[in-house]
């Protein structure tokens, strides 16, 4: 595997990149791989790269004028416990954009980063396997 394939990479537009970096790292257990802030920094969580690009940014210039806006897209982080991780972040003081929702396969909610991109947290419901 090259240095290229070893994450895949999802790329949010951010208004605060220094913000966007303490968010991810503080609450959703990211790391810091590169840090060119105020420009650009890209933080990591298993395969996942998550590339923050500040309005300074090469990323953010190419982005036409009409699609600046968060969008409804999100990254999809898997818990363990959604309760808990909710009581975590609430007692942190971060607000939730949606409230839980369960469904066959799972319980999520959304929350969002300091420039409005969403982030989904789920818990996968257990199932057991069909003989």
């Amino acid at each position: 595997m090259t240095e290229t394939d070893r994450y895949a990479s999802v790329r949010y537009l951010v208004d605060d990149v220094q913000a966007a970096v303490d968010f991810y790292t503080t609450h959703l257990g990211f790391t810091v791989n590169t840090n060119a802030v105020p420009a650009f920094a890209d933080v990591v969580r298993g395969p996942l790269r998550l590339l923050l690009s500040g309005p300074a940014s090469s990323g953010a210039r190419a982005t036409p004028e009409d699609a600046t806006g968060a969008g409804r897209n999100r990254i999809h982080l898997i818990v363990d416990d959604l309760a808990t991780e909710v009581d975590r972040l609430r007692g942190a003081g971060l607000a939730f954009r949606s409230e839980l929702v369960s469904g066959p396969g799972g319980r999520q909610i959304l929350l969002a980063d300091p420039a409005g991109n969403l982030v989904e947290l789920f818990q996968p419901a257990h199932r057991t396997a069909i003989p």
